[in-house]
């Protein structure tokens, strides 16, 4: 087994305390709708989510420090295109815990550069960036760093898809199975594009998770 495969384990297993669990990213919103009701049509959404938002913007975050962007570019350009407060927020706090988790286990100089730019008040401390951070700092590859954060966010996703809709233990193991071909052609499609194509998100994802701000009634931060 390569050094870094069982940190990587850790850093994707859903017990790490980010405070995953309290989000939807949006799909709570169509739960309210009555757009997402069972299996079938939460793995649309889910299916839309990553091969549009989690791509254009969290993929590709990931990516394009890897290829040696500036952190602190990257965490501006990440503010600015989370355009729903509640998603900008999101990917802050699981961030910020996923940096002081980091910092304790997994330290490096890279990461205490992020941190320190985000405790100077010139980074926000976005989840993917802090991801990518410390799992470049243990040389783990591009691809595997790419799989891994996408399937553990669809991971944390469905379980939190399970609990609202609710759905049974076997849909969630049914979803997340059609969801890791779906994974790999977001890593694919994350290797290829542009800075141009950064943030480019669906509309229909956002308003949703905008309108979600203002529901009456939900389990979710998010």
């Amino acid at each position: 087994m390569s050094g870094y495969q069982l940190a990587l384990q850790q850093l994707t297993d859903s017990a790490l305390p980010t405070g995953a669990f309290a989000h939807s990213l949006g799909f709570e919103a169509y739960i309210e709708r009555g757009l997402v009701h069972d299996e079938e049509s939460f793995g649309v959404w889910l299916a839309a989510f990553v091969g549009q938002q989690l791509t254009y913007s969290d993929a590709l975050a990931i990516r394009f420090l890897y290829d040696g962007v500036p952190v602190g570019e990257l965490d501006s350009l990440l503010t600015a295109q989370l355009l729903p407060r509640q998603v900008r927020e999101a990917s802050v706090k699981m961030g910020n815990r996923l940096l002081e988790i980091g910092a304790e286990i997994f330290p490096s100089p890279g990461l205490a550069e992020y941190r320190e730019l985000v405790a100077s008040g010139r980074g926000a401390g976005h989840q993917p960036l802090a991801f990518a951070v410390i799992t470049r700092s243990l040389s783990v590859p591009l691809t595997e760093a790419l799989a891994a954060y996408l399937f553990a966010t669809v991971t944390s996703l469905t379980q939190n898809a399970v609990r609202a809709i609710p759905l049974g233990q076997n849909a969630g193991q049914r979803l997340l199975r059609k969801a890791a071909d779906d994974v790999d052609a977001a890593a694919e499609r994350a290797s290829q594009l542009t800075p141009d194509d950064f943030g480019s998100v669906s509309p229909g994802l956002e308003i949703s998770q905008m309108r979600h701000e203002r529901q009456r009634a939900r389990m979710f931060m998010s």
